[in-house]
C-alpha cells in the first residue's frame, strides 16, 4: 500500500472506533501479520487494550486472523476492506433507493455492528422507525421482518460464517483459534421466526432506570433468561453485491445512451434475471431465452415478441459486444458480457481523460494506439491524418505523461524502427482509475 491509503486507513479508523482501535489497525496495516505477543510489544497497550481492540476489527471485518502451525495465532488488517468504510454512505443510500426506509436502515445497523442476529435487527430498525412516526403510530416487526427477507432474496445481506459444533471431551483440547465455516447454500437462508410486536419509543431518564433495574432482577431470578430462535446466526452485508449492482447500473446506463431506453430496459432485466444466480466474477451472466426475457419484462411495458427479437438481435450485433447469443433454442440464448461491457466502458474513461488533458486531436492517436496496440510514427500520422509535425508534438506530450511509451522493434536486415504502444505502466493506473469509476466506488 501506498504512504497515502496507509493514512486514509488510519483516519477513518480514528474516525470510527478511537486512537486505540486505529493504532492496533494502522500497525497491523504497516507490518502485516503478526502474534497477539507482537502486538502488545510493539504498540505499548495493555493485553487488555489490545484484546478489545482486535475483537473490534474482527466484529467489522477488519482484521482476520489464522492459525499457524506452531500453533500460534496471527492476526492481519484487511485494508481494502477499511478503505471501503468510505462506501458505506452509497450502499445505504442504494438500500433506500431499493428497499425504502426500512432496508436503509437494516443495512445502516449491520454496517454500525458489523454483525448482528435477525432478531436484534429488527428490533432496534422498528424502534427507530417509530421514533420518527406521529405519536400514536408504531412500526410492526413483521414488516421489517419482511423487507429483511428480502434483502436477503437479492443477496444484500448474508450469513456471517460459524463455528461448527463439535462434541466437548476433555481429552481433546479446545483449539487456540476457531476455525470458522459456512454452507453456501444456508448463506442467505432466513431462519423461521415468529417475531411479533411493534416498535417503542425512547422513554424518559427514570423510565429507562427503572427497566434497567427490572431487566437486571430477572436476569437474577433466571427470568427472561431464554435465548432467541435465531441465537448465534449473524448476519452482515454483502459488499460484493452492491458492487455487482452498481456495475449492473453502470452497463444499463452505457446501453442507454449508445442505443435507447428500450435496449437499456431489455439489458436491465437480463441482469435482474441473473443477478442471484451469476457469480460478481463472472465473465458473462447465465443464457437466457428470448422468450424467458419477454416473460420477465416489467409489468406494463408495451413491446411485443417479435419487437424485443430485433432488439436482442441489434444489441448482439452492436460492435461493442455488449449482449452476446449463444444458441438457438427458446428463440434465442442471450448473455450480457460483463467483461467486455466493463473493458469498454474503461476503455471510454481513458479516453476522455487523454481527450480532456490534451484535446481532442492526442484523443483521436490515443485511440488509434488502442485499437492497433502498436504503431511506428509514420503510420500514426497516417492513419490518424493528422501532420507530421503536430503528431510527432502530440506523441511527444503523451510520451511524457507515460500515457504512451516508446519500445525498439527488430526487424531482419534494418535498422531499428521506433514503435509507440500504449504505456503499460502509468496507463495501468488511469486502467485502473477507470474501473474504480466504472464500478462506481464512491
Amino acid at each position: 500500500m501506498t504512504q497515502a491509503e496507509i493514512k486514509l486507513c488510519s483516519l477513518l479508523l480514528q474516525e470510527h472506533f478511537g486512537e486505540i482501535v486505529e493504532k492496533i489497525g494502522t500497525y497491523l496495516i504497516r507490518t502485516g501479520s503478526q502474534p497477539l505477543r507482537m502486538i502488545v510489544n510493539d504498540t505499548g497497550l495493555s493485553l487488555d487494550q489490545v484484546k478489545k481492540a482486535l475483537c473490534v476489527l474482527i466484529q467489522h471485518n477488519l482484521v482476520t486472523y489464522q492459525l499457524q502451525k506452531r500453533g500460534f495465532v496471527e492476526y492481519e488488517a484487511q485494508c481494502k476492506r477499511v478503505l471501503r468504510i468510505l462506501r458505506y454512505p452509497r450502499y445505504i443510500y442504494t438500500a433506500k433507493t431499493l428497499y425504502s426506509d426500512t432496508g436503509e436502515l437494516i443495512v445502516e445497523e449491520l454496517l454500525l455492528n458489523g454483525k448482528m442476529t435477525m432478531s436484534a435487527v429488527v428490533r432496534k430498525v422498528a424502534d427507530r422507525l417509530t421514533e420518527t412516526m406521529e405519536d400514536g403510530k408504531t412500526m410492526d416487526y413483521a414488516d421489517v421482518s419482511n423487507t429483511f427477507v428480502r434483502l436477503a432474496d437479492t443477496h444484500f445481506v448474508q450469513r456471517c460464517p460459524l463455528v461448527p459444533e463439535a462434541a466437548e471431551t476433555p481429552e481433546v483440547p479446545p483449539p487456540p483459534a476457531p476455525t470458522l465455516v459456512i454452507n453456501e447454500k444456508d448463506m442467505y437462508v432466513v431462519p423461521k421466526l415468529n417475531l411479533i410486536g411493534k416498535g417503542k419509543r425512547r422513554r424518559s431518564c427514570d423510565e429507562e432506570e427503572n427497566r434497567e433495574r427490572k431487566a437486571k432482577r430477572q436476569k437474577q431470578n433466571g427470568e427472561g433468561a431464554e435465548p432467541p430462535l435465531d441465537d448465534g446466526i449473524y448476519w452482515q452485508v454483502n459488499i460484493d453485491r452492491f458492487h455487482q449492482h452498481f456495475r449492473d447500473q453502470e452497463i444499463v446506463s452505457a446501453v442507454a445512451n449508445r442505443m435507447d431506453q428500450t435496449s437499456s430496459e431489455i439489458v436491465r432485466t437480463m441482469l435482474r434475471m441473473s443477478e442471484v444466480t451469476t457469480s460478481s466474477s463472472a465473465p458473462y451472466t447465465q443464457p437466457l431465452s428470448s422468450n424467458e426475457i419477454f416473460r420477465s419484462l416489467p409489468a406494463g411495458y408495451n413491446i411485443v415478441k417479435q419487437v424485443l427479437d430485433q432488439y436482442l438481435t441489434l444489441l448482439a450485433d452492436d460492435p461493442l459486444e455488449f449482449v452476446g447469443k449463444s444458441g438457438d433454442s427458446g428463440g434465442g440464448m442471450y448473455t450480457v458480457n460483463l467483461h467486455k461491457a466493463l473493458a469498454s466502458l474503461a476503455t471510454a474513461t481513458l479516453e476522455s481523460i487523454v481527450e480532456e488533458r490534451f484535446g481532442s486531436r492526442c484523443a483521436r492517436i490515443f485511440r488509434l494506439l488502442l485499437r492497433k496496440k502498436h504503431l511506428e510514427q509514420k503510420q500514426v500520422e497516417d492513419f490518424a491524418m493528422i501532420p507530421a509535425k503536430e503528431a510527432k508534438d502530440m506523441l511527444y506530450k503523451m510520451l511524457s505523461e507515460n500515457f504512451v511509451s516508446l519500445q525498439e522493434w527488430r526487424r531482419r536486415r534494418q535498422a531499428l524502427p521506433r514503435i509507440v504502444p500504449v504505456s503499460k505502466g502509468h496507463c495501468a493506473r488511469h486502467v485502473t482509475l477507470a474501473r474504480l469509476q466504472l464500478a462506481l466506488l464512491a
